[in-house]
């Protein structure tokens, strides 16, 4: 893809995200709602993930990288490639699942950490430099590209059987305080909890369903050209 379309793509992600933003405002309108955020959503994810789609930003961001560019941590950068999927995979779980929908999480309905091959359970916020190498160095990435699809079709399921009224409320402080109360949230992360909570329900469906992996991904894009020095 040229670096002109690839702008384009992102420009049109950009309008479509202001329109989910004007559609979230007040008391949502479910049908239209579903409308711009299900391909909005897909986006982020794989190509597979919608089968009307043959492009993703995360394709795209992906695309070529080999196991070693994808653990490593380039100089000068907090993250790796690798970090950045699990970290936006993560919180994508834990809120659409524990916050919005009430329901057990991916990770653990599905014995993720297993097949992960980690003993990791938390969304990354204020993890450590050592942490954040250990788990790009040891997370199994095949396993990792599986369960960021399947916390993908998760996410759509909720969304498409929400009430209205889910989406108006702020998320039930005994919620947010089970993701803290498990470890799932660091201390040290506790504003992310406060943000979470501080907005109707509905904000989980902009940040950080779709605008979080948007802007992760972007930054494993810029990445790219510092990767490609890595065998």
């Amino acid at each position: 893809m040229t670096t002109s379309s690839s702008q384009a793509r992102r420009k049109q992600w950009n309008a479509q995200h202001a329109a989910l933003r004007r559609l979230l405002a007040g008391k949502p309108d479910l049908p239209q709602v579903l409308a711009v955020f299900l391909p909005h959503h897909a986006a982020v994810h794989c190509a597979r993930l919608d089968r009307h789609r043959d492009w993703s930003f995360q394709d795209e961001a992906l695309d070529q990288l080999t196991p070693a560019q994808m653990r490593a941590i380039p100089s000068g950068q907090p993250h790796s490639a690798a970090w950045l999927l699990w970290h936006i995979t993560r919180i994508e779980d834990a809120t659409m699942n524990s916050l919005l929908a009430g329901s057990p999480q991916v990770f653990f309905d599905g014995a993720w950490a297993a097949r992960l091959e980690t003993d990791y359970i938390d969304t990354g916020n204020a993890m450590t430099a050592e942490d954040i190498a250990r788990l790009s160095q040891t997370v199994n990435l095949q396993a990792l590209l599986a369960y960021r699809l399947a916390v993908g079709k998760r996410t759509r399921a909720i969304v498409r059987r929400l009430a209205p009224q889910a989406l108006v409320g702020r998320p039930l402080p005994e919620r947010l305080q089970h993701l803290a109360g498990s470890a799932q949230v660091r201390p040290e992360a506790a504003g992310v909890l406060a943000y979470w909570g501080g907005h109707p329900a509905a904000n989980l469906l902009l940040m950080p369903a779709t605008r979080h992996g948007f802007l992760h991904l972007n930054e494993v894009r810029l990445l790219r050209a510092k990767l490609r020095q890595i065998a």
